[in-house]
């Protein structure tokens, strides 16, 4: 959706009117009697400084009014209910900018305040003058003066966040009014946008500014894919409309029968998030469920929760649908209810339910709580905070690893969704999804992670490797020295998801000497070959594979976590091709490859090749919800999980409905023995087949010998394995199993 510019009021001479456009102003954001005449003063400074400019022939390159943009500027900041010293630093800012009007006059004429926020945009503006273009994308970069331009800007933004705030406006000046220029320059200011102030309008929940950003954006840097939806869109606009006044209807009679003040109305969907919804989950336009949606605003939180069975009660709701914000916040601290249904007329419907406060802060985000900031309600004030607290924490991290790559830490930041724990004191610390009790550990103290021996989540004993979730409570364990493990740096095993937590293991052991590093790479590469059963190598010629001297070298280096062991691992697979023959290239596993299925775009769980057709009666499309029925002669007739057709066949004849899936044929998998050696117990097994099915790894043949007298049992299972990592990280796992005394790759 591209916002409209609205033009300024203008007086019968061609100038602008400044009282009345404060007269709009003041319909925006209220102003009281003492902001009205600094207003209207840093209005004539702006509007005087360019006519001085324009008597010198002082004229900026772009070519556009430093007094007008100032006004714009000021207008969207309103809109974000910012106070009127930001709307003061809004107006004059690009006369500043650009020359026409001194900064210590500025100080002079409107204080300390007005002038260290332009300051601080002009420090921003780095990102801008001095960007690398050779890279595609901004936060891609590597180069060091990117580097410091992103500084720049995260350390203006933790001085104060009006500062980023001005520059977002800035910029959706900027593009909005790129439209007529050359398209070098358009596609330039496109992509900055897209790579910076998208990202940052995001991080900061100000979806207000976010969607345009990303829609005119998108709308110069792929025009084609940007109009071909605009025109998708346009096509089924009154069709939509109609459905979404006919859903409306129903909602505010049932809100009216429940007693529940409720604002409904629809919501348009934006047209690159319809695009990047199409390219991350490979569909087509028609399969995109919210481009029907409508969002209820309600006054509470359990209203939402009520309004959410109501609409469930209504229309069955699609699986895999449904997002809970309000438990889960996103990392920008959206919140709200998500849901798809199948709607009146079959039609999928997407539904939006919040509170009146939450769409607030959906909009306007950190602006949403300026207005109490100073202030003594404390909460919020904390609240507010925590929203840029993440910057604070990326310039410590950078400080603390001496010029690890910022922009690597603010992409991170901005993409990942994240999880919000608590210390034992209370104190909220947020990770990336997936962050485990050690990555805790690292992110309190260095020392602390260094000396972890184990893990308390809401007071029960976890394992480090544990995946944390938001509103846990985590307590480590130490001990008295510093010993971190080896295993902790496997991905396999999963102990360690934050490369901050990372990097400082890693830096440990460095600092380990040459001899134990030599112990311990050498105790480390025994242990993996034995028990993916790799003898007969030659060393020597492994280190040389490697790039490295010889064979001492290279326990040092993996002793030192300089070369990582799935690495040497690869390379001695690579040498045992030469001697194998059969041996697949990617994994070296010796075996026969599974049977693949049809080479159509369905395959079927369990049934092996079988003649398929669409059904006549639902006509499914690829991404639709399937299944399968076995018909006398015809093969399997494959139909929606919705159609009415199907529906009555399961309760007739339920054992000729079978699983179908939209795939393409799987992979070759290869048949590998492993041995399991442990002390038996009630529900080893299950366990085992558990994790294995878990992992989706098929088990095609088991045997177990148990020794009642050592209370022992050996097992030897036959599994289908798809690729070498896959081995790895399953024996990982298993070995990882109580009780289990090892777990290896047989020996043929």
């Amino acid at each position: 959706m591209v916002k409209v510019r609205e033009d300024h009021p203008i007086k019968d001479d061609g100038e602008v009117d400044i009282d009345a456009w404060l007269e709009r102003l003041n319909g925006i954001h209220t102003l009281n009697s003492e902001e009205y005449a600094p207003l209207k003063s840093a209005c004539e400074c702006s509007l005087a400084a360019e006519e001085r400019a324009i008597a010198n022939d002082n004229i900026w390159a772009e070519g556009t009014s430093s007094f007008r943009t100032g006004l714009e500027m000021a207008e969207i900041l309103a809109d974000l209910q910012l106070d009127f010293e930001t709307l003061q630093a809004a107006i004059l800012y690009r006369a500043v900018r650009e020359n026409k009007l001194p900064l210590a006059e500025v100080q002079d004429h409107f204080g300390e305040t007005v002038a260290k926020l332009i300051r601080g945009v002009i420090r921003m503006a780095a990102i801008s003058t001095q960007r690398n273009d050779s890279n595609e994308s901004v936060l891609g970069s590597p180069s060091q003066e990117q580097s410091d331009n992103v500084r720049k800007m995260l350390v203006a933004m933790v001085d104060d966040v009006r500062v980023a705030l001005i520059k977002l406006a800035e910029r959706t000046c900027a593009i909005r009014a790129v439209k007529n220029i050359d398209d070098a320059k358009r596609r330039k200011v496109a992509r900055e946008v897209a790579d910076v102030y998208a990202p940052l309008a995001h991080r900061l929940g100000i979806g207000h500014i976010k969607w345009e950003l990303e829609d005119l954006s998108f709308r110069y840097l792929e025009p084609d894919d940007y109009m071909t939806i605009a025109r998708l869109l346009d096509e089924k606009r009154l069709d939509r409309q109609e459905f979404i006044d006919k859903v409306i209807g129903i909602l505010n009679a049932e809100m009216e029968q429940a007693h529940i003040n409720a604002e409904i109305n629809g919501r348009a969907k934006h047209i690159y998030s319809i695009w990047r919804k199409m390219r991350r989950k490979d569909i087509g336009f028609s399969q995109v469920y919210d481009i029907r949606a409508v969002r209820i605003l309600v006054p509470t939180v359990r209203d939402c929760y009520a309004v959410l069975g109501i609409v469930h009660s209504l229309w069955r709701n699609i699986p895999n649908e449904f997002d809970d914000y309000i438990a889960s916040p996103k990392e920008n601290g959206y919140r709200s209810l998500h849901t798809a249904v199948i709607g009146p007329d079959r039609k999928v419907l997407e539904v939006q339910i919040r509170t009146s406060a939450m769409h607030e802060e959906a909009e306007f985000g950190v602006c949403a709580h300026w207005r109490y900031k100073g202030t003594d309600e404390d909460d919020t004030a904390d609240s507010y905070e925590q929203k840029i607290a993440w910057l604070r924490q990326v310039l410590e991290w950078h400080e603390e690893l001496g010029g690890h790559p910022l922009e690597d830490d603010l992409a991170a930041g901005i993409e990942q969704d994240r999880v919000y724990v608590f210390t034992p004191e209370g104190h909220i610390i947020d990770f990336p999804q997936g962050a485990t009790p050690l990555d805790f550990a690292y992110r309190v103290h260095t020392e602390i992670g260094h000396r972890c021996r184990g893990a308390k989540v809401n007071d029960r004993i976890v394992p480090l490797n544990y995946e944390l979730k938001t509103a846990d409570q985590v307590q480590i364990l130490t001990g008295k020295h510093e010993s971190p493990s080896r295993d902790w740096l496997s991905p396999a095993l999963g102990y360690l998801r934050t490369g901050r937590a990372r990097a400082k293991v890693q830096h440990w052991f460095k600092l380990q000497a040459r001899d134990q590093n030599i112990a311990e790479g050498r105790a480390v590469l025994d242990k993996e070959f034995r028990r993916l059963a790799m003898d007969e190598l030659d060393y020597e010629d492994l280190a040389r594979r490697l790039n490295l001297v010889g064979l001492d070298d290279l326990y040092a280096a993996v002793g030192a976590s300089d070369l990582g062991v799935d690495r040497v691992v690869n390379a001695a697979q690579k040498m045992l091709m030469v001697d194998r023959e059969a041996v697949d290239p990617a994994i070296g596993l010796v075996g026969r490859a599974s049977q693949k299925h049809s080479d159509s775009d369905l395959f079927i769980d369990g049934v092996g090749n079988l003649l398929t057709h669409i059904a006549g009666c639902c006509h499914p499309v690829p991404g639709d919800a399937i299944v399968g029925y076995i018909t006398l002669g015809r093969g399997v007739s494959i139909h929606r999980q919705d159609c009415h057709n199907i529906l009555q066949l399961q309760a007739d004849e339920p054992e000729r409905i079978i699983k179908v899936d939209w795939g393409e044929a799987p992979q070759s998998t290869y048949s590998v023995d492993v041995l399991i050696e442990a002390f038996d117990r009630h529900g080893l097994l299950r366990d085992i087949t558990e994790l294995l099915d878990t992992e989706r790894v098929n088990i095609s043949a088991m045997q177990t010998l148990s020794d009642k007298r050592k209370n022992t049992v050996d097992m030897q299972l036959t599994v289908e394995i798809g690729s070498f990592n896959e081995l790895s990280r399953i024996l990982g796992r298993l070995n990882q199993l109580t009780n289990v005394a090892s777990a290896r790759r047989r020996h043929n």
